[in-house]
């Protein structure tokens, strides 16, 4: 294929954005070394791991959990000495990180997958749920409980970088599953509008570790595998709905939500109001089986509403990235696939539907507004993939222009033809957006930091909070990437930029949306934490203003139809956003924001 990605690649348009990603991990201390020894050619030491983002400490700056494989599953009884634990980087405020996992508590050694940052007990702070090839674990965040009795600690409206929040183990206290299984990607969201954060957790295959696989031949076009690396030879497995019973405890009721998606070879799940109707959809990445998108009802159950909405395809899908990439209002969907089967752009027709009253049926029956049209090949996001296989993904704005780009990780799943135990590295690739009229561009083309890696899982957040999105990339039995994104030879405040914080619990987040207008221009980004492969963006709202230095409003619709409106915002500062004070007042409206810039 590689002829063929040649021939139809497109010529770069003048203007290309003066900026620049440079790998600063060992600047910044973000040193991460995953998988220790050599591979066993075993399913699940391939797949790993992902990364997340959140403000653990509350200090104001996003701190990074990453997610490692301690070894071979071939040498178990060597994973409590690995040196390749899991890894929690807290930001010191000045572009610095420390690393803290095992002080806090969260130094996992297993075949680690993914992670997902949600606060289950409504207490205020961050709480941790990672998956393993194994079990699933829910971290409770101590850091309010230890404020006023740890001597090292702060207060709980001032945590400072240096205080280590501590986590405890309440996975069992909390009603989660302690059964063995091969647990993929998780995702957070107030599903059934009570209040509180749910838990969608996806199983891949029902992996089985005989020896006789790995010595059993399996072909994936021209190349030759053993058998356990190769999906096929297992069965998918249900996936887990975790409903919060209010008080941290869980209960565990895909089935009762009819999302337990049983055919599916779940990797990676993200929710969104995808058709616009005021109620949490959920859509699910499944590899080898039909992708599913299924449609919320706003009382925790669901109706499948993949193939009526035309996202139900039948490929290798692993990453999800969800956002408004045509600024047209509504929520879009990218997902990553394996080699030969090009990316997908799933672009969302809801606004023209609503427009024209139109709707389409679910497979039960009823109706639903929501219709996507994969437009990857029409942007310049379809073939150019066929060599790669694509893993994390995200949306970003990373040259500051109004228009979400695109990032992605790949790495291959086909060995070195020189040494079966190592993987075949590939090059990431970075998407410049240039409007409906002309697509997508692809520019990391000989960027040092987006050389070939075996990477996984992508997670985005302005870690230096300077204005533009970096991003944090997990290499499979290689070193960690943090790209750091920067102008080249720009004068500083000629790309302009403005962040939204919402400062409310998890749920009033969780279906929420912010939107900013300036001239005859408008943004939008949904408030809650947006999922890729096996990782967690951060939940900060991003916009990109080009030369524009300030904006007409901004505009927060919360998750109980309240809404805050700010008049005449300038440029180049991270908003601290409260909701309205009292129900009473449901629409809040100020012409100098009371809000907390940084």
């Amino acid at each position: 294929m590689e002829g063929l990605t040649e021939t139809l690649a497109r010529d770069v348009p003048s203007g290309l954005p003066q900026r620049r990603f440079v790998d600063a991990s060992v600047e910044a201390g973000v040193v991460f070394d995953h998988f220790h020894g050599v591979r066993s050619q075993q399913l699940p030491e391939d797949m790993g791991s992902g990364a997340a983002w959140a403000d653990i400490d509350l200090d104001g700056d996003e701190d990074l959990y990453a997610v490692n494989e301690a070894g071979p599953l071939t040498d178990r009884d060597n994973w409590s000495s690995s040196p390749a634990a899991n890894a929690l980087f807290l930001n010191q405020g000045d572009g610095h990180f420390s690393e803290r996992a095992a002080a806090a508590g969260v130094d996992r050694r297993g075949m680690g997958q993914a992670a997902a940052f949600g606060d289950a007990d409504a207490d205020g702070d961050a709480d941790l749920l990672i998956t393993e090839y194994g079990r699933h674990w829910l971290f409770d965040n101590e850091l309010f409980d230890h404020a006023t009795s740890d001597d090292n600690a702060t207060s709980d409206d001032n945590a400072t970088s240096e205080t280590t929040p501590r986590f405890k183990d309440r996975s069992l206290a909390a009603g989660i599953s302690t059964e063995d299984g091969f647990y993929a990607g998780a995702s957070w969201a107030d599903a059934d509008a009570d209040g509180d954060l749910d838990l969608y957790v996806c199983r891949y295959v029902v992996y089985n570790t005989d020896p006789m696989l790995m010595s059993k031949a399996s072909r994936q076009y021209d190349v030759v595998i053993p058998a356990s690396l190769n999906p096929s030879t297992f069965k998918p497995a249900a996936n887990l709905f975790y409903r919060n019973r209010g008080d941290g405890r869980f209960d565990e009721v895909a089935e009762e939500a009819n999302i337990t998606n049983g055919k599916g070879r779940s990797l990676s799940a993200t929710w969104a109001d995808f058709d616009e109707d005021g109620h949490l959809d959920l859509y699910v990445a499944n590899d080898l089986s039909d992708n599913v998108l299924y449609k919320g009802n706003g009382d925790g159950r669901f109706e499948d509403m993949s193939h009526a909405a035309w996202v139900a395809d039948y490929r290798g899908a692993m990453g999800l990235a969800s956002g408004d990439w045509d600024n047209d209002g509504d929520t879009d969907l990218f997902v990553t696939h394996w080699i030969a089967q090009e990316n997908a752009l799933y672009s969302n027709m809801v606004g023209d539907m609503v427009a024209s009253r139109a709707t389409v049926a679910t497979d039960d029956g009823n109706v639903a507004r929501a219709r996507f049209m994969d437009v990857a090949d029409q942007v310049g996001l379809g073939q150019v993939a066929l060599d790669f296989v694509g893993w994390g993904v995200g949306f970003l704005d990373y040259d500051l222009d109004g228009q979400l780009d695109l990032l992605v990780a790949n790495g291959s799943t086909f060995p070195l033809e020189d040494d079966p135990t190592r993987l075949t590295a590939m090059p990431m690739q970075l998407f410049w957006n240039r409007g409906t009229r002309q697509g997508f561009f692809e520019v990391a083309q000989g960027v040092e930091p987006m050389h070939p890696a075996v990477a996984r899982g992508l997670a985005v957040a302005d870690y230096d909070a300077d204005g533009d999105e970096d991003a944090f990339v997990v290499v499979n039995g290689g070193r960690g990437r943090l790209l750091r994104n920067e102008p080249v030879g720009t004068t500083p405040g000629t790309f302009h930029w403005l962040q939204v914080r919402l400062d409310a619990t998890a749920a009033q987040r969780s279906l929420a949306h912010v939107r900013i207008v300036y001239g005859d221009r408008r943004q939008r980004r949904p408030a809650g934490v947006s999922s890729s492969y096996y990782s967690q963006h951060s939940d900060r709202r991003h916009f990109g203003l080009g030369s524009v230095a300030g904006v007409d409003s901004v505009i927060v619709n919360w998750s109980d139809e309240s809404i805050t409106i700010l008049l005449d915002v300038a440029a180049d500062q991270i908003l601290s956003i409260q909701p309205p004070a009292t129900e009473s007042d449901p629409q809040s409206t100020q012409r100098t924001p009371s809000v907390r810039p940084q």
